[in-house]
């Protein structure tokens, strides 16, 4: 299936971000410059910059400052004055990010598989997607190594995040057809995602948040609610599960079922409300953090039509361990399966 122009689109509503292939690597055979008298008195590093355009600036200074840069055959400083007869072997070194998309072995809890998706169940701690300072151990190195033909597939065939401290439930399609039409159901709002959260506070027993979210206006990390014109859409429903005391404090387990997939989304609207996650160091109660080691939020259910032979499908999975044993303290029994006529 040849690739669908739109589909960036599409994965930037859920992902939150451009699409990205996997790098191409760079060629580590050394560079040998001659330099001419042309370039006398000018600064080494812009030299060099000029001669190698293939590579940036900054990739470059790192180099000089690692010793990869040899001016007859000594170490080079980027500040250095050329005087144009001098030889220069550069070293190029892969960057982190260029082996971002490798396989890597790890311990998948894969709920569903067939030839067309895999459902698997992700691990508070574990990040989906390569991005700085997590250039390698993520979901999607491991995607690569259980299903090789991923490599073939934009972002390993990922079609929405959670994030590293959230757990659950996450899709993914193994080819380009089936990735894109788990694109296009979830830019229709038909997949079901069900999710679990404890709060701090007693909010009231349902509700609709329809709220557009953006980029905190002072903190660019954060997300917030706004009314900017370059917010999206984010619409959460909730329901109030049961209720429970930690630390002396009452909370809440609350059942939030999406329309949207924005980043933060649960959080910023939970919080936006009043009643912020359990566990959140970025959208919580500061001082409340420390009783609990990440976010209380996890993906529980998820429901999609298969995109290959269109027969509805859902799974569910328990509250990950240390999730059961916080609702546990609070006093709140884990819930089983909801009714069918309880459903958002």
């Amino acid at each position: 299936m040849p690739f669908d122009p739109d589909l960036e689109t599409l994965l930037d509503d859920d992902l939150e971000g451009g699409l990205e292939l996997a790098p191409q690597g760079i060629d580590a055979s050394p560079i040998t410059l001659h330099l001419t008298p042309e370039v006398c008195g000018q600064r080494l590093d812009k030299v060099i910059a000029g001669l190698v355009p293939q590579f940036s600036r900054a990739r470059l200074q790192l180099w000089f400052e690692a010793g990869f840069v040899k001016v007859d055959g000594k170490p080079a400083r980027g500040k250095d004055t050329a005087y144009g007869d001098e030889l220069v072997v550069i070293e190029p070194q892969a960057a982190p990010e260029d082996t971002a998309f490798t396989p890597e072995a790890m311990t998948l809890d894969i709920v569903y598989e067939d030839h067309d998706i895999l459902v698997v169940n992700k691990p508070a701690g574990l990040v989906v997607h390569p991005g700085a300072g997590n250039w390698s151990g993520t979901l999607l190195n491991g995607l690569l190594h259980h299903a090789p033909q991923l490599v073939g597939v934009p972002r390993a065939g990922i079609v929405h995040r959670l994030d590293k401290d959230t757990s659950g439930l996450m899709v993914v399609g193994k080819t380009l057809a089936a990735q894109t039409d788990l694109v296009r159901q979830l830019q229709a709002r038909t997949v079901k995602r069900e999710y679990f959260a404890l709060v701090w506070g007693t909010p009231k027993l349902r509700g609709t948040i329809d709220a557009g979210m953006g980029r905190h206006p002072k903190d660019r990390i954060k997300m917030a609610v706004s009314s900017s014109p370059f917010s999206k859409p984010a619409i959460t429903h909730y329901k109030l599960v049961s209720t429970g005391n930690l630390d002396r404090r009452p909370v809440s387990l609350v059942r939030c079922n999406l329309e949207t997939g924005r980043t933060h989304q649960i959080r910023v609207h939970m919080q936006h409300l009043g009643f912020a996650l359990v566990g959140d160091s970025t959208y919580g109660k500061q001082h409340l953090v420390p009783v609990f080691h990440r976010q209380a939020l996890q993906a529980r259910r998820l429901g999609l039509v298969h995109p290959a032979t269109g027969e509805p499908c859902e799974w569910t999975v328990p509250l990950a361990p240390d999730f059961a044993e916080l609702i546990a303290t609070a006093g709140i029994p884990e819930p089983g399966d909801l009714n069918a006529d309880d459903q958002q």
